[in-house]
């Protein structure tokens, strides 16, 4: 057992507290991770206690310094200090640690707590998150401050653990961080060389530090159980302006357990009564009660808040004060944090749409012009295929290693970090960020974009070349499932629009959408704008489907339902149908997601559930499909990869035709007649 020197009685004292929440916690629960909180109890401590700018009674605080635990396994560590530092934490909630509808989940949860940042858990997210919270906070100091009157100027902090580290995502998003020489961003590596199957040197030999200083990141290597060395490694790290800070701290997982620290037992698992009996000895803590906190921690904490009370109020000053100097500023500040849009967002998108075939990438391109020109907090950039995905503010700057007045972001090849960080500038509050990449590339991003959806964040991503129509590059590069797979994720609005008109009001609705994820599916070829019948109303697209061509008579005799490129088709082949004497209603369904949404009688007066043939075509896989219908049902699609072709002879070999549509809808009502 080691042994500390440096750490005054008091310190010593909360520490241990820290330490015991978190055993009491996961004790109490018969589940959960002690082991980090235990061995990363004097580094949070030193951090909140001397480092960290935060007001528990203002969470909100634009300005607050922002701490993310990356490493989410270890919730009861931050669990354990927002209830000591005095935010809207009981100890009740602790006591109900990983039990139902509590407010302690297994892993941090955005918006469980007063203080939580951001959903961490699936390892490496908090990491990238940690990233573009950082990025945010220089791209609004470069938009706000003005010489003598800087409003923002905190710093994000972060816990990470070797599976941080390990996951590719940590990778692509440090390497951007460095490149950009994110100077307020530091890191806490703990160190302890365990993960869950046993000692690192299983499978992670190489050297963290050379490898983050070859990412341009400063680095400082220290005993993350001696608070002088964790005070000084912060405080160099924090003049170190111009790199963002790695502070490797050797550490001991489970540290005060007689039997179980550095061992991996202690990573997911509790103590049990025995192991807890022996670790409260040993560190001279009392068996009873449980979840116990001396009077002498109390205080610490709360003359910690109070210290840091008159800077809160210096810049609530200085805020008003800037307020005053700069009231252009301030109205847009106030506008972005509000995120406010005109209340005719819809007729200016619109208003880029043109009569001429275009692809529905192209027709974005001019969708985002406007939609930059009028909502200032909408920012972002592509995943290194802004050439081809046609995502660049024009016009504007581009966001660059100690430049951050743009709004034009280059991820590099790094969708998985892309992801990330876009979930950090939207956590950050004021933007809407969006992210751009080929739509089969979309696996890459998939975890983030999962998070993105449970946390709620307001993320746009652009995919283009969204099918096999992608042509020559091959079924590497078509997406055949990728759409199925986007829809199945609950909390994510999946778009694919089917022209000008379509892409306009995806972006509207995207703009519009605060409390959620969107997609938008793009294509790379040329589609026709369609004609639509004179009752259209621009905001049917948000139902999610509607009627495009209706029948002539009272019922249908089949309905065709498309999506993107493929309505044309549709279009294309109720022409056929109806000089073969069929009645046909033809459906654009740009969102499967919302018309699920609708309710049941708007979607069965689109979509008939029971007595009408149902033909759905789109270029993709068919599940989820047989969800629109209880009657008869015909898909027409992929049932397998692509292939390298011309765009036209795709078409024709995989039926996606007018002629071949129509041949099989006949040829399958003529079976069921």
């Amino acid at each position: 057992m080691n042994v500390q020197t440096t750490i005054l009685p008091v310190h010593a004292l909360a520490v241990n507290t820290i330490r015991m929440l978190a055993v009491d916690g996961t004790n109490k629960a018969n589940s959960g991770h002690p082991g980090m909180p235990m061995g990363m109890a004097d580094c949070a401590f030193i951090l909140w206690n001397r480092f960290l700018r935060f007001n528990p009674q203002d969470p909100e605080w634009p300005n607050r310094d922002r701490f993310v635990l990356s490493a989410g396994h270890g919730s009861m560590l931050l669990y354990a200090m927002l209830y000591l530092s005095g935010y809207e934490v009981t100890l009740e909630d602790l006591k109900e640690f990983r039990q139902w509808e509590s407010r302690t989940p297994g892993h941090p949860e955005y918006g469980c707590l007063p203080g939580v940042e951001t959903t961490t858990g699936p390892l490496g997210q908090g990491f990238a998150n940690g990233v573009g919270m950082a990025l945010a906070s220089k791209i609004s100091a470069a938009r706000f401050n003005r010489d003598g009157h800087a409003i923002i100027d905190h710093r994000v902090f972060a816990v990470v653990s070797d599976g941080d580290l390990m996951e590719g995502v940590s990778s692509e998003a440090a390497s951007l961080a460095g490149h950009l020489k994110l100077g307020n961003l530091v890191y806490l590596y703990d160190d302890n060389h365990i993960t869950i199957e046993g000692n690192t040197s299983l499978a992670f030999s190489e050297d963290v530090e050379k490898r983050f200083q070859a990412y341009g990141w400063h680095t400082i290597r220290i005993d993350g159980h001696d608070h002088n060395q964790i005070s000084e490694a912060l405080r160099a790290s924090l003049s170190e302006t111009s790199r963002p800070s790695l502070i490797l701290a050797r550490t001991h997982i489970g540290y005060g357990s007689p039997n179980k620290q550095d061992h991996e037992s202690v990573h997911g698992a509790p103590l049990g009564k025995d192991e807890t009996v022996k670790t409260k000895e040993h560190l001279n803590w009392p068996l009873s009660p449980e979840f116990f906190v001396p009077e002498e921690v109390k205080k610490i904490f709360k003359d910690r808040t109070d210290q840091l009370r008159p800077e809160y109020d210096a810049w609530q000053k200085r805020f008003a004060e800037w307020q005053k100097a700069c009231p252009d500023l301030a109205e847009l500040w106030k506008r972005m944090r509000s995120k406010e849009l005109p209340h005719d967002l819809e007729e200016q998108m619109l208003s880029t749409v043109t009569d001429k075939p275009t692809a529905t990438r192209l027709a974005g391109n001019k969708v985002l012009q406007k939609a930059a020109e009028i909502v200032p907090g909408l920012i972002g950039g592509s995943a290194d295929l802004h050439p081809s995905t046609k995502t660049l503010i024009e016009k504007q700057e581009s966001i660059a290693p100690g430049a951050f007045s743009g709004r034009n972001l280059h991820f590099g090849v790094r969708e998985h970090a892309m992801g990330g960080i876009l979930n950090g500038l939207a956590l950050y509050g004021g933007w809407i960020p969006y992210g751009s990449t080929f739509l089969v590339f979309s696996d890459y991003m998939r975890p983030s974009i999962r998070l993105s959806a449970l946390i709620g964040t307001q993320v746009i991503y652009v995919f283009t070349h969204d099918s096999i129509f992608v042509g020559e590059d091959g079924p590497t590069h078509q997406p055949i499932e990728h759409v199925a797979a986007l829809r199945i994720i609950p909390n994510l609005i999946v778009l694919r629009p089917a022209d000008s008109l379509e892409t306009a009001l995806s972006w509207s609705y995207a703009l519009r959408h605060q409390d959620g994820p969107t997609v938008i599916c793009l294509t790379r070829q040329n589609v026709p704008n369609l004609t639509r019948p004179v009752d259209f109303a621009p905001r049917n697209v948000y139902k999610g489907g509607y009627i495009l061509s209706k029948e002539k008579g009272s019922k249908p005799d089949v309905v065709l339902v498309a999506t993107g490129s493929e309505v044309n088709v549709a279009v294309g082949a109720k022409e056929i149908l109806t000089q073969g004497g069929k009645d046909v209603r033809v459906i654009s369904m740009p969102s499967v997601d919302l018309f699920g949404r609708q309710p049941k009688e708007v979607q069965d007066a689109i979509v008939p559930r029971k007595g009408v043939p149902i033909v759905v075509i789109e270029a993709g896989v068919p599940q989820g499909w047989r969800d629109i219908t209880d009657g008869p049902f015909l898909f027409i699609g992929m049932h397998r990869f692509g292939a390298s072709a011309p765009q036209e002879i795709l078409a024709e070999k995989f039926g996606f035709t007018a002629k071949s549509v129509a041949e099989k809808t006949l040829g399958w009502l003529g079976k069921k007649s």
